[in-house]
């Protein structure tokens, strides 16, 4: 209860910092202000991390103050003055879609390799490549499984045309008269959750099919045949923030969906190869290394020495960053290592740290391998929650300890697999919007403002 008291008291002077937000704006800025241009070898060297919805944009809607953030972090020439990547949990698009659709609500040019989205990382699962997938979402998801190099596709509307059987909860969808053949597949190796579908039923059903009959769907069910074949889910956002005064279902929610169906039937916890996405460590990682780009594409010759990412979701974006920045710290101590050996259940950073909190594989994403040296890793990662999202000032309860009741466990957002830790959810810093937040780092990182 000790514990609890204080992630309460934390809570409040979160909610006090934010509704001071507007009075600390005017300590540092006006709204002409405009980010200047420093020469590499000046003040230290940074990147910035967006989060979209909640932050940038309410649904297809810009937030103002977005908008001219934007404008003040390009030159006249509208190029970038600091590394600019954005990281997102959407995931049911291509990269290139979405930076046009960033492109057109920010009016500043954003190319596919600043856009992180909640898939993106999965370039990285080689090993997953050339075996059959079942992917699972809305939009064109067979396209973005290609782009990321899967090579085997079925989706869930070609293994529903295979097994005509299976999807009947809507009868209307159930077949009329004579049943159709059962064409056949090949057997299915894994399973990828890339965003929540448009009909959860055909989902829900189709996967648990393919978990309990080892990837054959056609056959009977064996609940005995355990652990199931790999699932790699993208997103766990439980919610999100569109136009709507009040946050919206995302695809943690199909994935909780997901868990208690396939407990209820076997008896057995649904478990991940792979969780990413933000808060996992590996979707950071991935951005870290575009930030990277965008530094060397900006010309600059000194490392990045530290991320800013700003968010509006405690539970995702300030969660995320601040894991991230727990395992910076710890790379610290450790010896530099050209290829990390974070294949599944094991976190090569944590476990050399005695006094860290150790992550868990789901925390960590799964990854099989490393981005690149970590002899030229960021000092940390700062994180930024803005009140224009999930998070608003007239929030005023944090998730609580999942170790309390179980109505207490309900508040909590994150996802099953992930150790919760109230202090990741406290922000380094809390602002009114992104505008905000941008001028703070300048003044932070000793960057001029016009």
């Amino acid at each position: 209860m000790q514990r609890l008291r204080a992630f309460k008291s934390c809570w409040q002077l979160l909610k006090s910092s934010c509704e001071g937000a507007a009075k600390q704006a005017n300590n540092l800025s006006s709204n002409s202000r405009n980010y200047c241009n420093v020469p590499p070898g000046g003040p230290s060297s940074f990147g910035l991390l967006f989060d979209i919805d909640g932050v940038l944009v309410r649904g297809r809607t810009p937030i103002p103050a977005a908008k001219q953030c934007f404008r003040n972090l390009v030159d006249r020439n509208g190029k970038y003055k600091v590394p600019v990547v954005f990281v997102t949990n959407a995931g049911n698009c291509m990269r290139q879609t979405k930076a046009e659709h960033l492109s057109h609500l920010l009016e500043v040019e954003v190319s596919p390799d600043q856009v992180v989205l909640s898939h993106s990382p999965l370039r990285m699962f080689t090993q997953f490549h050339k075996m059959c997938m079942l992917v699972s979402g809305q939009g064109p998801v067979e396209e973005v499984a290609h782009n990321l190099g899967f090579e085997n596709i079925v989706t869930i509307d070609m293994l529903r045309d295979a097994y005509p059987v299976l999807d009947v909860v809507d009868h209307n969808r159930r077949p009329k008269d004579s049943i159709p053949p059962t064409k056949g597949l090949r057997p299915i190796d894994a399973v990828i959750l890339f965003g929540e579908p448009i009909r959860w039923e055909t989902n829900l059903q189709l996967i648990v099919d393919v978990l309990l009959t080892s990837g054959n769907p056609g056959k009977t069910w064996n609940s005995s045949q355990y652990p199931h074949i790999p699932v790699l889910a993208c997103n766990m956002d439980l919610l999100w923030m569109a136009e709507a005064k009040n946050p919206r279902f995302g695809h943690g929610m199909f994935l909780v969906c997901l868990e208690s169906l396939y407990k209820k039937v076997t008896g057995y916890e649904l478990k991940y190869e792979a969780l990413i996405g933000k808060p996992s460590v590996v979707t950071y990682n991935y951005a870290e290394l575009l930030v990277k780009q965008q530094a060397e594409k900006l010309g600059w010759t000194t490392p990045v020495k530290r991320l800013y990412a700003i968010g509006d979701n405690p539970m995702a974006d300030i969660y995320g960053a601040n894991l991230y920045n727990r395992y910076l710290q710890a790379a610290k101590h450790t010896k530099p290592q050209r290829q990390a050996k974070s294949s599944i259940g094991v976190d090569p950073i944590a476990e050399a740290i005695d006094d860290t909190p150790k992550m868990t594989s789901a925390e960590f994403g799964g990854a099989t391998g490393g981005y690149g040296s970590q002899t030229d890793l960021p000092e940390g990662c700062s994180s930024i929650l803005v009140c224009t999202g999930v998070y608003s000032r007239d929030q005023e309860e944090l998730p609580l300890d999942p170790a309390q009741t179980v109505t207490e466990q309900r508040i909590f957002h994150g996802h099953r697999d992930f150790r919760f830790d109230p202090n990741l959810t406290q922000p380094s810093f809390v602002v009114q919007d992104v505008k905000e937040a941008v001028e703070m780092v300048f003044e932070q990182e000793g960057w001029p403002l016009e």
